[in-house]
């Protein structure tokens, strides 16, 4: 079976607060070191009441410093607002704090609304999806050892060859990652239509690098195990409730579970929750294992990156620590 690994967006809960969300990040990035999880990524959102994880250099050095042998990255950096060598001094930093253990996953979109996008954007001379090729080329110079003449240096970071990841929630970064001959992660924990039509394209346009010369591909899915189905469906009601906001134009909170959605929706509006989160897995720890043998026989990834987004601090942990336990092999 797949690779398991954790996707974390530090979810700032209804009655608390960052700092305790920051707080949970490192134990569960503790957490998940113990029962074995390949690596742990947090994410670049902006200007999102529910989110903590916008510093993703600061916070992946704060899991890093927390941990001893998981790896630990940006899933992803948003690189339209940055510029690459920001990026590559952060990640050659961290990679230089600790050697071997940082991963650098790099999205195209903004993370964030137009009014912040513009913020976060004003320093650079132009911005745009439009320039994203070049800039993960641009990147890529600066952690590759040091050419002969080059002028402008990432220092850390220059020699440190961070592993660097596409992500993407459509064709484009499939296309670009198989050009690249880099790893790819498709973001199908919220945008699951192209996963499939991706997938076959990154395979079959690869093109072999000396870092990767086979295709690498991770797929991003909600899991929530819990003792029975009812239990951890009751915890999916705090996901369903924020894309249900989503869809009404707003970003709060993760709000409490409730024991029904019946009534804070419209049919039209589930629809569109549900399509968007068609790629979960909440039950059981039967019910998720089966689910997770049919996603890999359907996709033929090598990686899952699970995104478990539930009120409760302790409930998180222990849908983890039920999802590490399965034998899926058996």
């Amino acid at each position: 079976m797949p690779l398991l690994s954790i996707l974390d967006l530090a979810p700032i809960v209804e009655g608390s607060n960052a700092g305790a969300a920051l707080a949970n990040s490192i134990a569960l990035v503790r957490h998940a070191e113990q029962l074995g999880y390949r690596r742990f990524w947090v994410a670049e959102h902006h200007n999102m009441d529910g989110i903590a994880s916008s510093a993703t250099a600061v916070v992946i050095g704060q899991l890093a410093a927390a941990t001893q042998t998981i790896r630990v990255g940006s899933g992803g950096i948003m690189l339209p607002n940055h510029a690459p060598l920001v990026i590559a001094e952060q990640f050659g930093t961290l990679a230089t704090f600790f050697p071997g253990r940082i991963d650098l996953g790099l999205g195209r979109a903004p993370g964030t609304d137009g009014p912040t996008m513009r913020a976060l954007r004003r320093h650079l001379d132009r911005a745009g999806e439009d320039r994203f090729p070049e800039d993960v080329i641009e990147l890529q110079s600066y952690l590759a050892p040091e050419r002969e003449g080059q002028v402008v240096r990432a220092v850390p970071g220059q020699g440190t060859e961070v592993p660097i990841w596409l992500l993407g929630s459509s064709l484009y970064s499939a296309q670009l990652a198989a050009y690249l001959g880099l790893p790819f992660a498709f973001a199908s924990h919220f945008a699951p239509e192209q996963l499939m039509q991706a997938l076959e394209l990154y395979r079959s346009h690869y093109r072999p690098s000396a870092q990767h010369p086979k295709p690498y591909s991770m797929m991003g899915i909600n899991i929530i195990v819990a003792d029975t189905d009812a239990e951890a469906n009751y915890l999916f009601t705090s996901l369903q409730q924020r894309f249900l906001g989503m869809q009404r134009g707003k970003r709060e909170l993760l709000p409490r579970p409730v024991d029904s959605m019946a009534g804070l929706w419209t049919a039209q509006e589930q629809a569109g929750v549900e399509r968007m989160l068609a790629e979960s897995l909440v039950g059981s720890a039967a019910t998720v294992a089966a689910g997770l043998r049919a996603t890999q026989a359907r996709t033929g990834v090598e990686e899952f990156i699970v995104a478990c987004a539930v009120h409760d601090a302790q409930a998180r942990l222990r849908s983890y620590q039920l999802l590490a336990e399965l034998k899926l092999g058996e």
